[in-house]
């Protein structure tokens, strides 16, 4: 699947998903990507003709420095800032900065990408809620989707869109799939460029790290589905996180129609 926005990698809408209940989750509702700081002329166009109104970006200032989001100037966007440090690979120390001991307990103590997911859900909580109000609360009936972004779109991308499709009533194993269709759209150029990165800066690309830059393997996904399950499922987590019952009813109708 190619990106729908021109100079990025991983941007889709996530209209078209199956639901549980039969038909399919509704497009021009709820998109993700990567960051847009490289979005090109022609994926502004795309950005302008399309019903986005809302940009949610969970990079950190480090991940922002120099590299804003390009969306033009044709029309205005409603930027909303939600950062979160979990997935945001900007502080990891160089070969040179510490010594080999100090480096290998750095290295054993690095999180699996379901370790990962679930710190970001047991952190976040109100976090995602504020994303599900502003898909099922649009301010504006004309732009009313909200694209959901980060540095590579598919972790904490990943986990907020998994988080609100399951909560609307998508198919889990759908849900899964395109979860998981993240590692195939970075594959390549820009899983280069940033393991070319990692390199330059003395990190050695041994698979923990490669996996928690370019790969969403299934069982992550899974393992953070568990983990809401075990806390009564996603509907009820994002309540938790002060989603009223009647926004949960919208994001429902939103997504869901």
């Amino acid at each position: 699947m190619s990106a729908i926005i021109a100079g990025t990698y991983n941007s889709r809408d996530t209209g078209g998903i199956p639901l549980t209940a039969g038909g399919s989750t509704r497009p021009g509702v709820l998109y993700r990507s990567d960051a847009l700081a490289g979005t090109t002329d022609d994926g502004i166009k795309t950005l302008t003709a399309s019903p986005i109104g809302t940009i949610v970006d969970f990079r950190t200032d480090m991940e922002k420095a120099g590299l804003p989001n390009r969306v033009g100037t044709q029309r205005p966007f409603t930027a909303v800032e939600l950062p979160l440090l979990q997935g945001a690979f900007t502080s990891m120390p160089s070969a040179a900065d510490v010594d080999e001991t100090a480096m290998r307990e750095i290295f054993a103590r690095i999180p699996t990408l379901a370790d990962l997911y679930i710190q970001m859900l047991g952190s976040a909580a109100g976090t995602f809620a504020e994303v599900a109000r502003l898909v099922a609360r649009p301010a504006d009936d004309t732009y009313g989707g909200v694209l959901v972004h980060c540095t590579a779109g598919k972790d904490r991308t990943g986990v907020a869109v998994a988080l609100l499709l399951d909560a609307a009533g998508a198919d889990r194993d759908a849900v899964i799939a395109d979860y998981a269709l993240s590692e195939t759209n970075l594959a390549g150029a820009w899983a280069d460029l940033m393991l070319t990165r990692l390199e330059a800066w003395g990190v050695p690309l041994i698979p923990a790290i490669t996996d928690l830059v370019t790969a969403t393997p299934p069982e992550a996904i899974k393992a953070a589905f568990g983990w809401l399950d075990e806390r009564g499922g996603s509907a009820r987590y994002l309540c938790d996180g002060g989603l009223s019952d009647a926004d949960l009813g919208a994001l429902r109708e939103r997504i869901a129609g």
